[in-house]
């Protein structure tokens, strides 16, 4: 096997007496260099955008979020809540409660998701970097006010500068047989303080009050449809998951973040995937340029075949002479490709040069890039299967053919 492997390095750097077998030896080199460079720096910035989606989805969305398993509501004054509300890895203990209702501003009207908020939401400071324009204010003087998303302002065409209050209408829960529906809607004013900017999904959806505004217009004096907890830094989310599950039992729902957003992840793992499979293809069609190289350099090396056969060397080990030489020129591509794709990354992420557009008119200005070692593992796994069995097949087939080689020298 040594002695395979220190023929395969000579031929690898030798010069051949076709000049063809070297440029296709590099053309093959240079091919797997490409896709690998272009694999790892794709995966990459997947990698950032994933970071960049996530971050602004769990900035309105707690570690865990407690819901009843059946029903809409539920009574969060048992022990087992105060149990779980002075757990040690408790950071903030939020109470929600949400429904859709009817806004009207002006002549303008809306359909969007009331969420009532306990004191605590405001204490865990998610909400502050996310508002544009405004204060992130829930009371001021002892009167609610609301923070909208910036969704519902544009379809409310809502002026928060302006002294008219946004008109809240939701039905009541014991609905009369007036004629007049008005009468069956609960009407309530609250000023607008504030407007945040999160995501599509929760600016157009979503306007915050206070919790105790929210039960008054619902009313609801004691129920809340979730429990949302924010925990210490350093907590680990899974075992805290599993305490607060045997602490409620199996009447509540218990979700951690990526359970709150599965979808998400979803969409944004099985859209790297099929970037990962295309350029997958690529490697492939320039990793098949090896069994070209292969095949021409065991003709090159027909003497040098029929020596080996002449000393008693076996068809096998010829065999992983050849393909030694398929692996390393892959894998020379291989290690190449993937420091120049690290070098770009780490260049991209500390310099910025390759900029999404228009200063201002992203989120970001520069393409955002995160390098994972999993990674940079699984590329090389990924092009080393498909050298090796690429390499397999051309030197299996190609010294197949050379097996009588010796006899043939000898009569010429």
């Amino acid at each position: 096997m040594n002695l395979a492997l220190y023929f395969a390095k000579r031929y690898l750097f030798s010069k051949k007496s076709t000049n063809a077998i070297n440029i296709i030896s590099a053309i093959s080199m240079v091919g797997v260099l490409i896709g690998t460079a272009a694999l790892i720096i794709i995966l990459s910035v997947f990698n950032g955008f994933e970071v960049i989606v996530l971050s602004l989805y769990n900035k309105f969305t707690p570690d865990i979020k407690v819901e009843i398993a059946k029903g809409k509501t539920f009574d969060p004054t048992n022990k087992a809540f105060a149990a779980v509300k002075n757990n040690p890895s408790t950071a903030f203990y939020v109470e929600s409660l949400e429904e859709k209702a009817l806004l009207r501003f002006g002549k303008n009207q809306y359909i969007a998701t009331i969420k009532g908020v306990s004191n605590d939401f405001l204490k865990t400071h998610s909400l502050d970097s996310m508002i544009i324009r405004g204060e992130n204010v829930l009371n001021e003087a002892g009167a609610p006010r609301a923070v909208i998303g910036s969704g519902v302002e544009y379809f409310l065409a809502l002026n928060i500068n302006s002294d008219e209050p946004l008109i809240v209408f939701s039905p009541k829960k014991k609905m009369g047989n007036s004629i007049d529906p008005s009468n069956d809607l609960n009407r309530n004013e609250i000023m607008v303080s504030g407007v945040f900017q999160v995501q599509q999904d929760f600016d157009s959806k979503y306007v915050l009050v206070p919790l105790e505004f929210a039960r008054n217009q619902m009313e609801e004096p004691v129920n809340v449809s979730s429990i949302e907890l924010y925990t210490k830094q350093g907590t680990d989310i899974a075992k805290y998951k599993k305490e607060i599950r045997e602490q409620l039992g199996a009447d509540y729902r218990i979700r951690d973040r990526f359970e709150q957003n599965e979808l998400l992840y979803k969409i944004l793992n099985s859209e790297k995937w099929a970037v990962y499979l295309i350029l997958t293809f690529v490697l492939i069609i320039a990793i098949c340029n090896i069994i070209g190289s292969l095949t021409m350099l065991v003709i090159d090396k027909k003497k040098d075949i029929a020596i080996l056969f002449s000393m008693g060397a076996k068809e096998s080990m010829v065999r992983y002479i050849f393909l030694f030489e398929g692996l390393l020129i892959s894998m020379v591509g291989t290690i190449v490709g993937l420091s120049l794709g690290a070098l770009f990354c780490y260049i991209q992420q500390r310099f910025g040069l390759i900029r999404m557009g228009q200063s201002g008119s992203f989120i970001m200005d520069n393409y955002p890039v995160d390098m994972k070692f999993r990674d940079f593992v699984l590329v090389f796994i990924t092009v080393f299967a498909i050298s090796f069995v690429a390499s397999w097949v051309a030197s299996r087939l190609s010294v197949r053919n050379f097996t009588n080689v010796r006899e043939e020298l000898t009569e010429q």
